[in-house]
């Protein structure tokens, strides 16, 4: 009984302590008795910039993915896949940029469509593509990036492609073998929380799906804003020059910040802005790529979902793919 209660109350000592950390920004006046150093204000300000730039979005996207995940059903999706296994690649493209969910949610949601009969494939298609190509991502994208718009076409060009290039490597890798790893008590323990949200009726478990969802990558997207803050705000500016200026391993280095980030798709375009003015714009496209398709957290979920040889052989192809898309896009576009 006590151990549903542990997570709900870090949930509301998270919470609280954001709501003190906007208190005490907004309303109480430090004076001229506190000095407070220049670089920890620059920091409050960096932050709050992210943070509040990207809650809308958050907000929007949870709400719309909890929609989907209670009103349309696997099987629906399903029907509308071809059954050529190359031909199908493109449609699987194509409905990643239709539904709002974003890496925070794709892991289990693949997991959920594979076990009912989609493709594993399409599963990788989906899993690659949906997280950057649908709407949310993008307006969030357009706007952190109004003055830069060949930033934006490219992430969403360069994802498109690259979903239908890495699902098709996997597909001459795997075929359509199973690589998913079930136990008997998470099968039974999915139908037992799916079963408890029907009694509830739809509304409310739609309302229990956008706040689960809202927490979780609210959680993610505050880690990932403080420590950009804190990079842009303590990391010696000439080091990312430096490591920024470099073609070959700025993108490379940029891709890894993205990895162990690991902020939601829709809200990194807002982080990913706060480093345009050290890292080219081939790095800011591979940041904004190759995060979405892999990062800390999604590892840790592929390793608990699917068989650790697919998901390291996963990971290889997508590090692979993206770093050579983006060397070849600013070799032949910038």
């Amino acid at each position: 009984m006590n151990k549903p209660a542990i997570p709900l109350f870090k949930e509301l000592i998270a919470v609280a302590l954001l709501g003190l950390f906007f208190y005490l920004f907004l309303f109480i006046d430090i004076g001229d008795s506190v000095e407070v150093p220049k670089s920890f204000l620059n920091l409050n300000t960096i932050f709050l910039s992210i943070v509040l730039e990207a809650i809308p979005f958050i907000l929007l996207g949870v709400f719309v993915s909890a929609l989907i995940q209670t009103f349309v059903s696997e099987e629906a999706i399903q029907r509308f896949l071809p059954k050529n296994a190359i031909v199908a690649l493109l449609p699987a493209a194509l409905l990643g940029a239709i539904f709002p969910i974003c890496e925070c949610a794709i892991v289990p949601i693949v997991r959920r469509l594979i076990k009912k009969g989609m493709p594993l494939h399409v599963g990788v298609v989906f899993l690659v593509g949906a997280p950057i190509l649908n709407p949310v991502v993008f307006a969030s994208t357009y706007y952190a990036f109004q003055s830069s718009t060949e930033i934006v076409y490219a992430r969403m060009g360069l994802a498109f492609v690259l979903s239908i290039v890495i699902g098709f490597i996997m597909y001459m890798i795997f075929k359509n073998r199973d690589q998913l790893k079930w136990s008997k008590e998470e099968l039974v323990g999915r139908v037992k929380a799916e079963e408890g949200l029907k009694d509830v009726g739809k509304i409310k478990s739609t309302l229990f799906h956008a706040s689960d969802e809202f927490f979780e990558m609210g959680k993610y997207l505050l880690i990932g804003a403080f420590i950009a803050s804190l990079f842009q705000t303590f990391l010696d500016r000439s080091v990312l020059i430096g490591l920024g200026s470099n073609e070959f391993s700025s993108p490379a280095i940029m891709m890894a910040f993205a990895f162990i980030l690991s902020l939601c798709s829709e809200a990194d375009a807002f982080v990913a802005a706060s480093f345009g003015s050290t890292f080219s714009a081939a790095s800011i496209i591979a940041f904004l790529v190759y995060g979405p398709m892999l990062d800390l957290k999604n590892a840790f979920m592929l390793f608990a979902f699917f068989r650790a040889k697919f998901v390291l052989i996963f990971m290889l192809v997508v590090t692979v793919a993206v770093y050579v898309a983006v060397i070849l896009y600013q070799q032949i576009l910038l």
